[in-house]
């Protein structure tokens, strides 16, 4: 059975805040220059968001340069910073000190990241990008001859309908193929196709070994004695030890909502230790507990982290496509 294809100018693949942005921007840039562009989004989860985790403080300065309206458009941030903490932890206490200049927050918003990019996907579609929740891009597709020959040529999404053992059921359809002039991967870490790019354009050829972290995140709904909307609480020490890179947060979203979490960095050398335990362990300090105390967890998940530093990004661009977020 043969594959149906379609043909766009830009395929993107991965509806996160950058895939997103970036089919806003095309969009944007071609109607500013009178220009025909088709934009197509393709997003594994089952709806713009599905696959969105991070708790997450914003600056809004990309938002703004996006949608300088965008407070009329209604986007959902709807919580202003009003107070950093940075503590370290002990066992038992908890030592306030002095906020990084990097972590202070003035004018930045709390926000749940999973609304704001279903909010971007509506923006997207009011443009004109096509977006397909639920299709998986499964495989990279390249010329085979001509001038163009070696170059990505776009995206095949995973076929439907197989059944465990690997044979096509009687439900069986096969992917569909996306053709592009351009092809973008916003994959976010450990992308399973930006991978197989890093080898096929050796893309981190000179630059350093890129670094991981993983972050567990919980949404809470707190009792109300205990919220304090707008508070944005970040944390070192406890419970890890000197050898092991790792911290926490606690940010104060609007409706008694509470995200807390924590990351390890994937470099830890005791073979016994166990990241999410480490969370559970967070928790129960008095400084994260009495936020949580009488509360009622509602979500939770984890997502690997890319922790190099400017110095392990690869090359961003190769014939056909990039790579972004």
């Amino acid at each position: 059975m043969t594959r149906e294809a379609m043909e766009y100018d830009v395929v993107i693949v991965g509806a996160g805040p950058s895939g997103l942005s970036a089919a806003i921007r095309l969009k944007q840039l071609a109607e500013k220059a009178g220009a025909e562009l088709s934009v197509c989004v393709v997003e594994k989860g089952s709806e713009v968001g599905a696959h969105i985790l991070s708790g997450a403080v914003i600056e809004p300065r990309a938002l703004e340069e996006l949608f300088p309206d965008w407070k009329e458009r209604g986007a959902p941030l709807n919580t202003p910073v009003k107070e950093d903490r940075f503590l370290f932890l002990t066992t038992e206490k908890a030592y306030k000190l002095p906020t990084p200049p990097q972590m202070h927050n003035d004018g930045n918003y709390i926000v749940s990241l999973g609304n704001v990019v279903r909010w971007l996907g509506e923006q997207a579609e009011a443009l004109g990008v096509e977006i397909y929740p639920g299709f998986a891009a499964s495989e990279v597709l390249y010329h085979e001859e001509g001038e163009l020959r070696g170059s990505v040529k776009g995206i095949a999404t995973g076929d439907m309908g197989v059944e465990k053992n690997g044979e096509p059921g009687p439900n069986y359809q096969p992917g569909i193929e996306l053709h592009a002039r351009q092809t973008v991967f916003s994959e976010g870490c450990r992308g399973s196709l930006t991978k197989g790019l890093f080898s096929k354009f050796n893309l981190r050829e000179g630059v350093d070994p890129q670094t991981y972290g993983i972050g567990i995140k919980e949404l809470w709904e707190v009792k109300p004695e205990n919220h304090r909307p707008g508070l944005v609480v970040h944390t070192a020490g406890w419970p890890m030890d000197n050898a092991t890179y790792g911290g926490g947060f606690v940010y104060h979203l609007e409706d008694n909502l509470v995200a807390v979490g924590y990351v390890v960095g994937l470099a830890y050398t005791n073979p016994f230790l166990s990241p999410f335990e480490e969370m559970q362990r967070y928790k129960t300090h008095p400084e994260i507990r009495k936020y949580l105390d009488g509360g009622k967890r509602l979500a939770y998940g984890a997502r690997a982290l890319t922790a190099g530093g400017l110095q392990s990004l690869p090359r961003l661009i190769f014939p056909g496509g990039g790579l972004i977020g």
